[in-house]
């Protein structure tokens, strides 16, 4: 670490850089930052010079980013930009009216979004941030209020949790789709069917060949067909046409509903399993979050009813 320490520049010099980099102008980064010209030429300067490397070229009245400088202007501002976003979580949680929600982009997108206005409506003085994750957070070392998991509630014994949703997990299609390619007689003939497959990398998610053999089929015979590892991109593929994927109920039953998606076959797995609320054991909750979590409950009760 004492290496490190030597190496890194200053975090100030680095804002100053950043501020350059994006506007191409000392003199406008100077002005963003209240500071004096000369003062941003000094820090890339300094900057330049710890790294023994030129970060732009000067010109008359203009300067414009190296090759170096355009590959490490974009590595800080990555940099600063998840720096400055963990700060303001951490300092965000710590307001009253705030509550943090962790959950997949899938359930954000298809079961919260939709639901966000009703949700500012029953509880207007309420903030609520949705924090979404390739994998399942760990809310309770970071803090976060709630959280959303798939499973089975003996799956978290730290945790406490309330049912939103029954696994229920179908085969959709988009009606442009059947309308080309026919809608399937049997599940047998499905599995001839263009397959749009999710490759989950971190969460356990049914696929096509735990579907089929439920359903008593020969997954062997399923079409392999495109596959994603994005459950959102998944469904926009078969809104767009391009094949037959699966479908979990609660966060699909929408776009049946609306006609967007159309079930192909009337066969549905139920897994036992379960999305549920959870939040952590022992912890004593905020009233905001009590009510974000009652609203969640009541919420969940429509979605099955």
């Amino acid at each position: 670490m004492e290496n490190l320490r030597h190496l890194l520049p200053s975090a100030g010099n680095l804002i100053v850089f950043e501020a350059a980099g994006r506007h191409l102008s000392f003199t406008r980064a100077a002005q963003e930052l209240g500071m004096t010209q000369a003062a941003v030429s000094y820090a890339i300067r300094a900057l330049e010079t710890q790294l023994g490397a030129m970060l732009f070229q000067r010109a008359h009245r203009a300067v414009h980013l190296t090759e170096a400088g355009r590959r490490f202007h974009a590595d800080v501002t990555l940099g600063l930009g998840h720096i400055r976003k963990s700060a303001e979580d951490i300092k965000n949680r710590g307001k009253p009216g705030i509550v943090t929600l962790a959950a997949s982009t899938a359930f954000a997108s298809f079961w919260m979004l939709p639901r966000l206005q009703r949700l500012r409506d029953d509880l207007p003085d309420i903030d609520l941030r949705i924090q979404t994750a390739d994998r399942d957070l760990d809310i309770r070392t970071e803090a976060i209020e709630l959280g959303i998991r798939g499973g089975r509630s003996e799956d978290w014994p730290d945790y406490d949790s309330a049912l939103i949703a029954p696994e229920i997990i179908e085969a959709v299609a988009s009606t442009a789709y059947l309308e080309k390619h026919g809608p399937p007689q049997s599940i047998e003939h499905l599995t001839q069917h263009r397959l749009i497959h999710l490759e989950e990398p971190f969460r356990s998610a049914c696929d096509w060949p735990q579907w089929f053999r439920s359903a008593g089929v020969n997954a062997a015979l399923a079409n392999r067909g495109l596959a994603i590892n994005d459950y959102v991109l998944v469904i926009q593929a078969v809104l767009e046409g391009q094949g037959v994927a699966l479908s979990w109920r609660h966060l699909t039953g929408r776009l049946i509903s609306s006609g967007l998606l159309e079930k192909v076959t009337a066969f549905s797995l139920e897994t036992g399993a379960a999305f549920h609320v959870i939040w952590p054991k022992g912890r004593a909750l905020t009233p905001q979050t009590s009510q974000v979590l009652d609203w969640l409950i009541k919420e969940g009760r429509k979605t099955r009813s």
